[in-house]
């Protein structure tokens, strides 16, 4: 009774607030992990000593202080019982982790997945930062930080924002944000009010998000539009970039908007004149203009002449004379030049240019320079199957044709008369200058050796030559003059003759009389064997001809010309068809034989027998 009463004395003596702290002292749970409440009793540099009302004191590491100026004995602090007694017998205590716990579940409270919350970017860790969000640290990943990638993460460090709770680990005690949300759904909204305000025609600035080859997107607060590239100058632009730049803002026009796929097209070029409305006034077909090659071509080169404006000059409009096969050739980048323009065509937005109409066209001198009728002089430069092309000046060529290189013989490649880098001397025939041609002739600058040629050779007259070419139907004997005279087979000897190159040879000198002249075809044909005979007893062209075996191929003179002037020759003519000696020879006197007709059936009669289209029939000689 005694222990009773003094202990009632001495509470009794007490004040409030010694009381209140008794009384708290009592009421703690003294168990781990539980956060009870301690009074300062001494401050040291290292650490701080904290009465938690057990049977010894527990110590708090002052580095769990942010200030520890701010600390004062006697003030009453919270802190977490990690550990009631260690090896030593004291209470191990943290006033960080109380205030952590505390503040977890205080969040937790307050704050729900799904839900906002500020905070405060404390440091960049790896993959993302660390949000400081009423004392407890949460982790933001780098790709929720915005809308779009960044990289650069320092300059958010100190910042605060607002933030969605994307996930809570109750048994981990951590937290998941995102920043990009809230801006992907603030931007929802911009993007939902500025689809229902924007129209065509209208100028809003935005900033340049992003740059691509084929134009650049623009962030109109919100909503992004495409500045296609082709709408950004009426010059030439090879790349976006020339024009804008990543963070650039500029004001664009709104040229199209696609409210159900949310899509808006804007232009730049729109804001400013269009340089076409006006150009045929500006430059009139004829007019001169100057310029600066912006781009080449193989087929031209474009040429701008103000801003926004460029024209082509075709390759063909580079030079009247000479042949150019690229613009490069004979122009570069950057150059200035003079044309004049040739055609506009303002809705294609088109403007065709010519650099050689700027001098004058030797084209339309050559007439009055080069009469038809007069002698040139020039170069050959180019031989070709078909002639020869003869440099008359720079850049004015004429073509010999091979059938104007000679009046007598047949001329089959030019390079039999001329060879390339020749000086010649031609006759002007023919002027095009629309086409840009001149005929020449090198034979018309001879006199034609057959307009006379009845004064010059007679029938029977004994002439001699050369052999200039064999043939399966005879030789060619040259002449006077370069004339040609046909022997044929069957005048080279009064034996038969079965191979011409048995009895004559290219090169031989031979004597033969004239037996036909044919002026119109400019044909003589002659015979080797008729020499020994007298005049009287020469036979006639028509005796000749009559003379001939039925079934040969050539039988005229007519027929051998014609092959001869072909280009048969006797080894062609060998590969092409039988020699006469190996053809059957049809009976003179003989009718011609009947086949019979196929056998009819047996109860069928029978048929007069067909003729056979296969047997040869008895025909007269053509005439010569």
């Amino acid at each position: 009774m005694e222990a009773e009463a003094k202990a009632v004395a001495q509470v009794e003596g007490l004040d409030r607030e010694a009381l209140e702290a008794l009384y708290d002292r009592a009421m703690q749970d003294f168990s781990e992990g539980a956060i009870v409440s301690g009074r300062v009793l001494e401050i040291h540099p290292g650490e701080v000593l904290v009465d938690i009302g057990y049977k010894s004191e527990g110590v708090v590491p002052a580095a769990e202080f942010s200030d520890l100026s701010k600390l004062q004995p006697g003030d009453r602090i919270d802190v977490l019982l990690e550990r009631l007694e260690d090896e030593e017998g004291m209470v191990i205590v943290s006033h960080l982790k109380a205030e952590q716990k505390k503040n977890w579940e205080r969040v937790l409270n307050v704050c729900k997945e799904g839900g906002t919350v500020r905070g405060t970017i404390k440091a960049k860790v790896k993959g993302g930062l660390i949000v400081d969000i009423g004392g407890v640290d949460a982790f933001l990943p780098g790709s929720q930080v915005d809308i779009s990638p960044v990289r650069n993460l320092d300059p958010l460090v100190g910042g605060e924002y607002d933030f969605k709770i994307l996930k809570i680990n109750f048994e981990r005690k951590n937290i998941v944000l995102s920043r990009r949300e809230l801006l992907e759904e603030e931007r929802r909204e911009k993007r939902a009010r500025l689809m229902s305000e924007i129209a065509p025609g209208q100028l809003r600035v935005g900033a340049v998000k992003n740059i691509t080859d084929f134009g650049a997107f623009v962030d109109l607060d919100g909503l992004d539009g495409l500045l296609h590239i082709t709408d950004m100058s009426w010059g030439r632009i090879n790349h976006p970039s020339e024009m804008v730049k990543v963070g650039q803002s500029i004001e664009v026009m709104i040229l199209e908007v696609n409210r159900e796929r949310e899509r808006v097209s804007l232009g730049l070029k729109q804001k400013q004149r269009n340089p076409w409305e006006e150009v045929e006034q500006r430059y009139p077909v004829g007019a001169r203009v100057r310029g600066r090659v912006v781009n080449l071509m193989p087929y031209g080169a474009f040429v701008e002449i103000e801003e926004g404006i460029e024209g082509l000059v075709h390759v063909s409009e580079l030079s009247w004379t000479r042949r150019v096969n690229k613009a490069s050739d004979v122009l570069q980048e950057g150059q200035e030049v003079e044309a004049v323009v040739l055609g506009i065509q303002k809705d294609e937005q088109r403007i065709s240019l010519g650099i050689r109409q700027t001098e004058p066209n030797p084209w339309d001198l050559v007439a009055d320079k080069y009469p038809v009728g007069s002698r040139v002089r020039g170069s050959v430069q180019n031989l070709t199957s078909y002639g020869a092309f003869v440099e008359l000046e720079e850049g004015i060529d004429g073509m010999i044709h091979v059938s104007d290189m000679s009046w007598t013989r047949k001329v089959n490649h030019p390079s039999e008369i001329v060879k390339k880098a020749d000086e010649i001397e031609a006759m002007v025939l023919e002027i095009n200058p629309e086409q840009q041609r001149i005929s020449l002739g090198l034979k018309q600058l001879q006199t034609d050796p057959w307009v006379n040629i009845e004064h010059r050779y007679r029938v029977n007259d004994i002439v001699h030559g050369k052999i200039t070419k064999l043939t399966s139907f005879g030789a060619f004997v040259e002449l006077e003059d370069g004339i040609d005279g046909l022997v044929h087979i069957s005048q080279i000897s009064s034996e038969r003759v079965e191979r011409i190159k048995d009895v004559l040879q290219v090169g031989q000198e031979v004597e033969a009389r004239v037996v036909k002249i044919d002026p119109e075809e400019r044909r003589i044909g002659l015979s080797i064997k008729a020499v020994e005979q007298a005049e009287d007893e020469v036979p006639s062209i028509e005796e000749v001809a009559d003379s001939l075996r039925r079934g040969e191929d050539i039988v005229t003179m007519h027929d051998a010309f014609t092959r001869a002037f072909q280009g048969i020759t006797f080894e062609d003519a060998r590969s092409t068809r039988k020699h006469p000696r190996d053809e059957q020879e049809p009976e003179q006197e003989e009718e011609p034989k009947e086949a019979p007709a196929p056998p009819a059936p047996p109860e069928a009669p029978p048929e007069a027998p067909a003729a056979d289209p296969a047997q040869p029939r008895p025909e007269e000689p053509p005439a010569v």
